[in-house]
């Protein structure tokens, strides 16, 4: 069996998939592994500029499937290795840090991943600058047991196969934290540690362009979507303790049922501009900015009204093999490099 093998999910990256690709082939060197591109029919140059690497290209067959969680698992279902690290487009792996992981993973038997701090280098939007906050937070000191590995991991084989599957393919976030909860149920552990896994080369947007691509992208269904795989995977206890999107989600629709309410006695007049600049007041003094609170509101209704489409929309049985197209297999790749 091959050690380590390396996916890298991408989706039009043509400006990143150089130095994702090149940092995963050097990850991987030591242990003679395989890079493996799981691709989301991209419809730029990245397929062009990956075909020139020994690795492994798949494609999605159908661009209407494309979502967070399926890239992972379709590049899983191609991989051999042992070990396997999900690794974004857009990233840049630190072989130092697959070592101590590949480590850790060959002394613990009962850890089924293990993850790293993530770098942002383009910290230029509200939604980055979050993110880097609450990374910050949960940044491990030494190696800490944690609930899911955002951003990416190295993970056990044999962990994922006690799970079900690598990532649920209905998923258009949360994805990451899906499986941490799937592993955690079946008695594995999730391991951070303090050392930098990757640099992230993030989306070149601003604030609000990137709000509509989120939008565009159908990232607002996925709190209701989770919740709903929760539910049949009966690990909704869990989702409702420690996902704070959904409880948020849930706490706006409460909060409007009572305020329409409090409109009969009072007024809907008074009752409704009421009810939307007193939370837009309290966010604007706790978070020191008026803009930052106006976008935390925003997206909070936003995620609120997708929170019960994703709940309701269709699912895909996770366990079904995600249909795909072999653009290149890295032998095949290697031995046209030998023959030139």
């Amino acid at each position: 069996m091959v050690k380590v093998s390396i996916v890298i999910k991408a989706l039009n990256e043509e400006s990143n998939i150089s130095r994702a690709i090149e940092s995963a082939l050097a990850a991987v060197a030591p242990y003679d592994g395989e890079v493996i591109i799981a691709d989301s029919v991209s419809t730029d140059g990245t397929i062009g500029i990956a075909k020139a690497f020994p690795a492994s290209i798949v494609q999605l067959r159908h661009a209407g499937e494309r979502c967070c969680g399926i890239g992972p698992q379709l590049g899983y279902q191609h991989s051999l290795g042992e070990y396997v690290y999900i690794l974004d487009g857009d990233m840049e792996l630190k072989g130092d840090f697959l070592g101590k992981a590949v480590a850790i993973l060959d002394s613990e038997p009962d850890v089924a991943g293990v993850g790293g701090y993530i770098h942002e280098t383009r910290v230029d939007n509200l939604e980055v600058k979050a993110r880097v906050k609450r990374h910050g937070r949960a940044r491990a000191k030494n190696m800490l047991d944690v609930e899911c590995l955002n951003g990416g991991g190295l993970y056990r084989r044999a962990a994922i196969a006690a799970a079900g599957y690598l990532s649920d393919r209905n998923l258009y976030a949360f994805e990451e934290y899906d499986l941490g909860a799937r592993l955690r149920i079946k008695g594995w552990r999730l391991v951070l540690l303090k050392d930098k896994a990757v640099d992230h080369f993030s989306y070149e947007m601003s604030t609000w362009p990137l709000l509509w691509h989120r939008l565009r992208s159908g990232r607002f269904l996925s709190s209701g979507q989770l919740l709903r795989a929760a539910v049949e995977g009966r690990y909704a206890g869990q989702v409702l303790r420690e996902v704070r999107t959904v409880p948020i989600d849930l706490g706006v629709w409460l909060y409007w049922a009572c305020l329409f309410v409090a409109s009969y006695e009072l007024g809907a007049r008074i009752i409704i501009p009421l009810g939307i600049v007193a939370p837009l007041l309290l966010m604007t003094v706790r978070t020191g900015s008026f803009k930052l609170a106006l976008f935390s509101m925003l997206t909070w209704h936003i995620s609120a009204i997708g929170f019960v489409l994703g709940f309701f929309k269709p699912r895909r049985q996770p366990t079904a093999p995600v249909e795909s197209t072999v653009i290149q297999h890295a032998r095949a790749q290697r031995s046209v490099e030998v023959v030139n």
